[in-house]
């Protein structure tokens, strides 16, 4: 008998809930009016963020967080010293080697880079590879959204 009535009571339960929830909401219409002469992009909402501005935080945010295997060897800071490797501020579009106060292996300080976006991708994806007889110990990045993700914070990082 009890076994029933709690049979009966969940199924009670159950069609009451059932009743009270709300049907799916249906799409709502939107009408943009706007001033004769206006053009669209004066009627845009200028508080909603950029996605092109989204996505280079979002970048940028995963860079620092990716920056974090590099922080044994290099620093990212305005005047910050040198460690095992050279401070990484302002490098994009420095030459390779050119660093105040650091010792570079002969192979980098005669590579003749450029330090561009694209450069950085190749030698972190390789830097054996890309300079032989680099002194640069850690491995290469092979995932290119994350080399990616510390080129956008290191220029980031050097703007600001």
């Amino acid at each position: 008998m009890k076994a029933v009535f709690r049979a009966s009571a969940l199924v009670l339960v159950i069609t009451l809930a059932a009743c009270g929830s709300d049907p799916a909401p249906e799409p709502t219409e939107q009408i943009v009016v706007r001033e004769p002469g206006a053009d669209a992009s004066e009627a845009s909402d200028t508080t909603a963020p950029e996605p092109a501005g989204e996505a280079t935080a979002s970048l940028v945010a995963a860079g620092k967080s990716a920056f974090n295997t590099c922080i044994a060897c290099h620093v990212l800071e305005k005047g910050g010293a040198n460690r095992i490797g050279p401070n990484l501020y302002g490098i994009i579009g420095q030459a390779a080697g050119s660093a105040d106060g650091f010792k570079y292996s002969d192979a980098m300080a005669s590579s003749g880079i450029t330090w561009t976006k694209e450069e950085l991708d190749s030698y972190l994806a390789n830097p054996a590879a890309k300079v032989p007889g680099t002194t640069m110990m850690a491995g290469a990045i092979s995932d290119a959204g994350q080399r990616e993700a510390i080129i956008a914070y290191i220029e980031d990082a050097s703007a600001n």
